[in-house]
């Protein structure tokens, strides 16, 4: 499905769903601390979006490639867990990485974002750089968005940032268009070339993604047919935020 430029009622809509995102993550990553379930969290996130007047995206998703519908309101991933972890009876300890990833739809527009955060707060140098670069990597490859840009030129920014710090740049994984579905065309690849690849038009919606690992980029998706994690066991990361390609560059939905 090929991302469409939105109408000025569809970007109101999508200005609210975005609302409604960044402010259940920012409830859930001042909430989340060690002792907690992700399954706690994963509850949590359905009421307080209930609460603000959205719906969940991500509940009953079910991309063709998979035989199962995912079973949660969102994402939650630790450690070396890189996306779609099910929120469960998993007990989150000092010092986890926990990555949320959170898909909201309000009156049909949808939005998609992620942020990872450290359970306690005490990290390490080691933590602090992947989270660092791969946060910097989403605002250096937001900064590329304008209308006549290339997919490619958001891919290589990325890309250059995350292994500037010699991170693993996972590559099966990507952004993507958004808005009427959950996964639109254009794949945004965290690696690339510029000026290669789709070109950006004014009013289309996208959710740029940068993940990254302090390891290798090889990943696996584990038994319950959802989550992927890195092969080596290596630590991972990802920001994500729903960007709206404007007439004179871009705006941040998700923030």
């Amino acid at each position: 499905m090929m991302n469409q430029p939105k109408t000025p009622v569809e970007i109101r809509r999508l200005r609210t769903s975005g609302g409604i995102l960044a402010e259940v993550l920012r409830r859930l990553s001042a909430e989340l601390e060690p002792g907690q379930t992700t399954g706690y969290l994963g509850d949590m996130a359905a009421r307080e979006l209930a609460a603000l007047g959205g719906e969940p995206a991500f509940l009953h998703y079910r991309p063709d490639r998979h035989s199962t519908p995912f079973p949660s309101t969102i994402c939650i991933s630790v450690n070396d867990e890189i996306v779609h972890g099910i929120p469960g009876s998993r007990v989150i300890k000092a010092g986890d990485l926990v990555g949320l990833d959170f898909g909201v739809t309000y009156e049909g527009m949808i939005t998609d974002g992620a942020v990872t955060v450290v359970a306690g707060g005490k990290t390490t140098p080691a933590v602090q750089r992947l989270l660092s670069a791969t946060s910097q990597a989403l605002d250096l490859g937001i900064a590329q968005v304008k209308p006549g840009a290339r997919v490619g030129d958001i891919s290589h920014a990325v890309e250059v940032r995350l292994r500037k710090d010699k991170l693993g740049v996972v590559e099966e994984l990507s952004g993507h268009g958004v808005g009427h579905h959950v996964h639109e065309d254009p794949l945004i690849l965290n690696y690339g070339r510029a000026g290669t690849g789709a070109r950006l038009k004014a009013g289309m919606s996208i959710a740029i993604e940068p993940m990254a690992t302090l390891g290798g980029y090889d990943i696996f998706v584990e038994d319950d047919g959802w989550t992927i994690k890195t092969t080596d066991g290596s630590l991972s990361a990802q920001f994500e935020h729903t960007v709206l390609v404007t007439e004179d560059g871009f705006e941040i939905i998700t923030r």
